[in-house]
């Protein structure tokens, strides 16, 4: 094996993530780079991205992080996030799309057009125009790997996060679908399905210890997930190791989906 990269090196890799600057996708980042790449940290605050990539070049002792605000509704953020990262590193190898928003909890009955044109265009047409931008020069190079951070919420029903849920659901199929046009190109698009994770973005459902202590009883694992426990599958699709999956979503959920049906 001497010579030969090793499962989950990513040495040189170029790797844009959104929504960076905490939860998911910051520890992301972070592990992302321990294994050898070099990541673009991003997410609509730029001061924010910056002490994360602070953060991670300090652990790293090397410039492994670079900061670029953008925010996923407006397709020219896009663009420039793309074009910065590129002026900076070169095209991106690896593209894990994590930023998402849920603006309306409650009934499907309740929702203003409004939040649900913001709930689909954050959380799938972003990902859309992003890998649509980045896929010509992953074509050129025939390698990359796309990691849409979808939800268990994209497989049941909910009275209070349908329109996420939608959203979520429509990530799974828009990475079957970009599988399918970019595989002969070795582009791999896959899917990670979270489950309840302790992040500032699912506070509602697990900031109340008494209703965090009522739903972890019924989950396997007995308990909601931390970031980091996110983070080992976007190195696993990202890597060698994952260079025969596509087109495919991994549930981390604790077991939930095995021991309840509405998150």
């Amino acid at each position: 094996m001497s010579g030969e990269r090793t499962l989950f090196d990513l040495t040189n890799k170029v790797a844009i993530v959104t929504g960076a600057s905490r939860g998911i996708g910051e520890a992301i980042a972070r592990r992302l780079a321990q294994h050898g790449a070099r990541v673009i940290v991003s997410s609509r605050k730029l001061d924010a991205c910056e002490a994360v990539a602070s953060s991670i070049n300090e652990a790293e002792g090397r410039e492994a992080a670079y900061a670029v605000a953008c925010n996923i509704s407006h397709k020219e953020d896009l663009q420039k996030l793309v074009d910065e990262t590129k002026a900076k590193w070169g095209p991106a190898d690896i593209l894990i799309s994590n930023a998402a928003v849920n603006p309306y909890y409650g009934p499907m009955s309740g929702m203003s057009d409004e939040h649900f044109d913001k709930i689909l265009t954050c959380n799938v047409k972003a990902s859309h125009w992003l890998s649509q931008m980045l896929i010509p020069d992953m074509r050129e190079k025939k390698d990359g790997a796309i990691v849409i951070i979808s939800s268990i919420g994209g497989m049941v029903g909910s009275s209070t996060i349908g329109g996420y849920n939608i959203s979520k659901a429509a990530d799974l199929q828009l990475a079957r679908n970009l599988a399918v046009e970019c595989g002969p190109d070795n582009i791999r698009v896959n899917c990670i399905c979270p489950g309840v994770v302790k992040t500032h973005f699912a506070e509602a459902l697990w900031k109340d210890p008494k209703i965090e202590k009522l739903m972890t009883q019924k989950l396997p694992l007995r308990r909601f997930g931390e970031p980091d426990d996110i983070a080992g599958a976007a190195v696993f699709l990202a890597s060698p190791a994952g260079q025969w999956m596509t087109g495919q979503s991994i549930i981390i959920d604790g077991g939930t989906l095995n021991g309840t049906a509405e998150i």
